[in-house]
């Protein structure tokens, strides 16, 4: 059997998962609501210290819901580069919300106050102007990198000082918040409203939702059904978060610890030289004349599954599937690959 570390999306349900999932109690969301989804909103908008939360099928879908609630077509979104949703979501804000997204560079690996400060353009007939802020947190692209508490207060103060909303990315904010030990509302509060998936970190094998003022959740809620994101019996994918929050949420240490002892050991080997990991993420950049996807393929014939996230840069992501065994027989692949 392999060890997969392309993402922590591959993740399967526990036994103990599986359990929840088939003893859940349903109904139908669409027509009157399913008990056991009614009950994850409410423990989800409480956790992120929201008014309300929508149960989504995708974190993409819930992003994109955000943003079709706060930006403007016409407008354009500032977001920090190498961003999900900029990168990974095909485009959708053009396409479903008609604004464009303009990633601003930040000083180190993600966005901060003062980048997009200097972003924000001057009012001017001659040039569009920003509608919506969005933050990722942690930043995939950047190798898992959380952007603090503080640094989130100072951009939701530039964004109020020119108007704009906040958006949330925090598809790992589950790991942030594990990892800093910031609540996870005190990061939420930065933002006006905020996206967390269940299918990363957590191994839920579907979910995401949107959490935010409880107007705009009611509005959310018909933006999620034009989207084709309406379930019926969703209690089943519920049932199965509900779980996770209670038995994976603490776990995700483990992940952490697992991500700096591949990084400790493969760093500097064969030349190659890993970004330090804030969470469950390991970049690594190969040595000189090193070609990502061949080692990406010697290293598949061995059992271990990496992706190659740039000609010269591989990614490792770790996750409850992956355990000490896994962590070092993977770290010892790839150093001879």
């Amino acid at each position: 059997m392999s060890i997969d570390l392309r993402s922590d999306t591959v993740t399967h349900p526990t036994a103990a998962m599986r359990q929840a999932i088939a003893t859940a109690e349903i109904g139908d969301d669409v027509l009157d609501g399913d008990p056991t989804v009614k009950r994850l909103e409410e423990r989800i908008a409480a956790m992120l210290g929201k008014d309300a939360a929508l149960f989504f099928p995708s974190g993409t879908m819930a992003n994109q819901t955000g943003v079709w609630l706060m930006s403007r077509p016409g407008t354009e979104i500032l977001l920090g580069t190498g961003s999900h949703v900029m990168m990974y979501e095909a485009a959708a804000a053009a396409a479903l919300c008609g604004a464009q997204v303009r990633p601003v560079q930040g000083k180190g690996l993600v966005m901060d106050a003062e980048s997009l400060r200097a972003a924000i353009r001057p009012a001017s007939p001659y040039t569009l102007s920003a509608s919506l802020v969005c933050i990722e947190n942690t930043h995939n692209g950047a190798g898992g990198v959380i952007t603090p508490l503080a640094e989130m207060k100072a951009i939701r103060e530039v964004a109020r000082e020119h108007s704009l909303g906040v958006h949330l990315d925090g598809a790992r904010l589950w790991n942030a918040h594990v990892a800093s030990g910031t609540p996870l509302a005190d990061f939420a509060s930065c933002a006006d409203t905020v996206m967390v998936s269940f299918s990363k970190g957590l191994g839920c094998p579907v979910g995401a939702a949107l959490a935010g003022p409880a107007a705009l959740m009611r509005d959310g809620w018909m933006v999620r059904k034009r989207f084709g994101g309406g379930m019926r019996q969703s209690g089943f994918l519920a049932a199965a978060v509900l779980y996770a929050l209670d038995a994976h949420m603490d776990r995700l240490k483990d992940d952490h610890a697992r991500a700096r002892r591949f990084a400790k050991a493969v760093d500097g080997v064969n030349g190659m030289r890993v970004v330090p990991p804030d969470t469950n993420i390991v970049m690594v950049d190969l040595g000189p004349g090193g070609d990502a996807e061949a080692v990406v393929e010697r290293a598949a014939a061995k059992g271990v599954l990496v992706s190659a996230w740039t000609p010269t840069r591989l990614r490792a992501c770790f996750h409850l599937d992956v355990d000490d065994a896994g962590t070092d027989e993977a770290a010892r692949v790839i150093c001879s690959s």
